[in-house]
């Protein structure tokens, strides 16, 4: 049963931790069983289909994260330089896939609340170092997005104030 995040005593929506949590188990169902992804989305988001607006952005996420997956591994194994990608435990992969896609194709969420979402299910979820590894691999994905100008953000309080690092050139 999904918990429901409540305001004021009345179900308004779901978690989006939950949600997250529902996209990465959806993900390693469709790796694992290689089951037709329909059938996949119809098994492990059932629940949320009843509620628009939180299935839209979980499946959205999902196939997301699908569609871009050679993109974002590509991405994951150039930070993870000292590890053989297809050793790291598979729910990390999971994550650093759905995390790296929501900095770059997700501009309405934060990318603090990306990172931390990603540790805090890896914690649950993973090995007891999974959340430091995430974290490091994702802040590494991050500040590249910054410093090339490609971070795509919208909205109050959704980029950092602060510039990402300093050149010497950009002091000049």
């Amino acid at each position: 049963m999904i918990t429901e995040k409540k305001t004021n005593g009345t179900s308004t929506n779901f978690n989006r931790h939950v949600i997250r949590e529902r996209v990465m188990q959806a993900l390693y169902a469709f790796e694992i069983s290689q089951n037709p992804l329909p059938h996949v989305i119809d098994t492990v988001m059932e629940e949320l289909q009843a509620h628009p607006a939180e299935y839209d952005f979980a499946k959205r996420l999902l196939m997301q994260t699908i569609q871009h997956q050679a993109e974002f591994d590509a991405i994951i194994k150039q930070k993870a330089v000292h590890w053989d990608f297809h050793r790291i435990a598979l729910i990390d992969r999971l994550l650093l896939r759905m995390g790296t896609c929501e900095l770059m194709y997700f501009t309405d969420i934060p990318p603090k609340v990306t990172i931390n979402e990603a540790i805090e299910i890896a914690k649950e979820y993973s090995t007891e170092k999974s959340g430091t590894f995430i974290n490091g691999i994702l802040d590494s994905i991050l500040n590249d997005l910054k410093e090339s100008g490609t971070l795509d953000k919208q909205g109050r309080g959704l980029q950092d104030t602060l510039p990402a690092k300093q050149t010497p050139a950009d002091t000049e």
